[in-house]
């Protein structure tokens, strides 16, 4: 009864209320998640320069890992969403389990491979030799805490996909709360410095493994982390491998833009490269208010399209992108208007305040054009539309940002890298255009017809 009761809301309920009842704990879960990177970098920015820019530089390391998670994550998410749609539960914990523990697999390898070869990883993710010291005690941290963090990223998107978002919420932000508190006990109180910021990250990864493992074990949700449900066998990996890759590509993009950006920063100093972290976190957290409600959409494209419920995925596509624009354009509009005091927040020198101002206002404009993008994303790849979401996660960071980036800073020096995501954005906007058409135009002749669905 609670699993017809479950399938009943996600295929039934009206679309906004739905939404906006998933996409409100995902979004808080964003938000915390974002301020307890910012109180990082907030307290680290307490030290120096060099150090608040190996926050900067470390951001790539953790990019790499939240990619390998959001693959499995988000790869096994819409598998489960489509086959909980089906009523398949079997299917469902196949892939919730195979997922989980190839995830955590690959968080253990990270941790011994990254600790072996921290001095040349650092180097290539953008560090400068004074910055090194900083950015290798952090890292260390982060690499301890990679088992945690990817397998964490695979249980909350399951719990998410599967409509029980408040319990991936309860877990996400437990553990930044309690990041911020040891933040100020170990770096305030104890004075231990970039080591006692990143010793808080890695103790609040792994209480929110165990609060996000404790929701398997007794709230007992359709999936399952058994052991015993797992297959390691070449379907069901290249079943979540093939439809996570759009994550892959865009967090593991995300990665490499984040070490060109230092790269190509760390030719005007430190200072820079601390500037352009800062807007990127800044930016990231207004991102995260229509990251979010996408996130709560996708649990709904991926139950209704595999229920085939069309008219409800389109529903829900416009639902979500008039909500998430309307919230992002008023954070926007605010912090561009305020952007000086919110880059002296996180580092109160002059330099970095006045590289950072046109870097995050750009970024503020740019951001008009980023609910449209998230919306098909989310879209496609919920529905297991793999090219189409690949291609478009491949955009923002990767095949727009990258290119724009090294010519700008080429042609422009300084100001072009402070432009650069902006324009990404608009550019990835436009291409997403077509995609969107041409696929509504497809399910309102499924409507019509009841024809089946191809992914």
């Amino acid at each position: 009864m609670k699993y017809k009761s479950q399938y009943e809301m996600m295929t039934e309920k009206p679309i906004p209320g739905l939404i906006v009842k998933l996409g409100i704990p995902t979004m808080i879960s964003m938000f915390v998640t974002t301020i307890y990177n910012m109180a990082d970098s907030y307290f680290v920015g307490q030290i120096n320069t060099s150090a608040s820019g190996a926050t900067s530089v470390v951001l790539g390391l953790m990019a790499i890992l939240q990619a390998v998670g959001f693959m499995f994550g988000h790869g096994c998410g819409s598998l489960i969403s489509r086959m909980l749609g089906k009523k398949d539960i079997d299917s469902a914990k196949r892939y919730s389990a195979t997922a989980f523990y190839s995830a955590l697999a690959i968080g253990i390898i990270a941790l011994l491979l990254g600790t072996l070869m921290l001095t040349p990883l650092m180097y290539l993710l953008g560090s400068t030799p004074t910055i090194l010291p900083y950015a290798k005690t952090y890292a260390f941290c982060i690499l301890c805490a990679a088992p945690a963090l990817v397998s964490s990223c695979v249980m909350n998107n399951i719990l998410r996909y599967e409509g029980r978002a408040v319990f991936a919420m309860i877990g996400l932000t437990s553990g930044g709360i309690v990041n911020i508190f040891l933040d100020a006990l170990f770096m305030v109180k104890m004075d231990m410095g970039i080591l006692g910021a990143g010793m808080a990250t890695a103790i609040s990864q792994y209480l929110s493994w165990f609060i996000l493992l404790a929701a398997f074990l007794f709230k007992k949700p359709q999936t399952s982390l058994a052991f015993k449900y797992a297959r390691f066998d070449f379907k069901t990996l290249s079943d979540i491998l093939t439809i996570g890759l759009p994550s892959l590509a865009r967090q593991g993009l995300a990665s490499i833009s984040t070490m060109l950006l230092n790269n190509s920063a760390g030719v005007y100093g430190d200072a820079a490269i601390a500037a352009m972290g800062i807007a990127g976190r800044v930016s990231m957290f207004i991102f995260s208010a229509v990251l979010g409600i996408g996130q709560g959409f996708q649990p709904v494209a991926g139950f209704n399209f595999g229920a085939k419920k069309y008219k409800r995925v389109r529903e829900g596509f416009f639902f979500t992108l008039a909500f998430g624009s309307i919230l992002l354009s008023i954070a926007s509009v605010a912090v561009f208007l305020n952007a000086g005091e919110c880059i002296r927040i996180f580092r109160d020198d002059p330099e970095v305040i006045t590289i950072g101002i046109p870097a995050l206002r750009a970024q503020c404009i740019g951001l008009f054009f980023v609910p449209f993008q998230v919306c098909n994303n989310m879209m496609f790849q919920s529905i297991g539309y793999r090219f189409n979401a690949t291609f478009l996660s491949s955009l923002r960071n990767g095949a727009y940002f990258i290119p724009v980036l090294l010519i700008f800073a080429w042609r422009f020096g300084l100001p072009g890298i402070q432009v650069s995501q902006a324009l990404a954005d608009v550019l990835t906007c436009l291409t997403c255009i077509p995609f969107t058409v041409s696929f509504f135009k497809k399910i309102s002749k499924w409507d019509a017809s009841g024809g089946e669905t191809v992914t």
